[in-house]
Parts: C-alpha cells; structure tokens; sequence
C-alpha cells in the first residue's frame, strides 16, 4: 500500500503531497525534510529505492523535479517505480510537456490526476486515456 507521494524540486520545495494515511501535520513537515534530504542526497547511478525506517521510499527525477513515494513492505518497488513514470507521462499528455509551474499553478488538475489513478494508497488505473477522461469533461464545462 502507498503511505504517501511527494513531489519535490531540487531546492527541497514540495510541491505535491498527498497522504494515505494519518499523520500529523507537525510530523509531516519533519517527514517531508528527512525524506527528501535522503533523496536528494543520492547521485543518479544509485538505486531508486531506500528502506526507511518502517517503510519504503521508491522515488524518481525528472528534470528538476522528483517524485517519491513511501510504500509499505508488501508493495511492489517495481510497480511503484513504473507508476510514477505513468504519472508523469499522464501530466506530459494533459499538459503538453509539464513544467514545475504547470504543477504549481493547476495544483488542482494534478490531485485530479493523482486520484484517478491511487484511491486510498492503491493503485486503481494505469489507462492514460481513462484518468485523463473527467479533467477532459471539466475543460469542457468550462469553456461554455
């Protein structure tokens, strides 16, 4: 199961999280800094993939941004690592080549994405077509 994911650029700003599970707010922020400190830390040809404390971190960059995600220890690394990767070609298809301030500025869109495919730290659609479906139908409502 996903406990969290994270979206992060190389200064260490989140710019997307979304938790699974229940945490603290005061615990997240502590969380959010040891986790992207551990990430940010490793060189590229390092693996993706880190045990950490009682859970999984399975991340991945693109550009300037990385994307982690906390994972227990019966989920699928391989899975997850594959899911991110849909995620980011999901946001490249909507967005037309995603930019940080794509994610930034429609915040919005980018929690619409990620909910179509994880509902409640499982993996529901990998389809880009069907996740891309309900945003296509807002874009619609809209512009009338």
């Amino acid at each position: 199961m996903i406990k969290f994911f994270l979206m992060v650029n190389k200064q260490g700003q989140t710019r997307l999280s979304r938790y699974y599970e229940h945490v603290e707010i005061n615990k997240r922020t502590m969380l959010e800094a040891e986790v992207i400190k551990n990430c940010l830390s490793r060189s590229k040809d390092q693996c993706s993939f880190i045990e950490y404390k009682d859970f999984k971190l399975v991340y991945r960059q693109y550009a300037a941004l990385f994307i982690v995600v906390g994972i227990n220890e019966t989920e699928n690394e391989m899975a997850v690592y594959e899911l991110i990767h849909n995620f980011v070609e999901v946001l490249d298809k909507y967005f037309s080549r995603v930019s940080e301030l794509d994610i930034m500025f429609n915040l919005d869109r980018v929690h619409i994405i990620l909910d179509e495919m994880v509902l409640n730290g499982c993996i529901v659609e990998t389809n880009r077509t069907r996740i891309l479906a309900p945003l296509y139908v807002l874009d619609k409502v809209a512009e009338s």
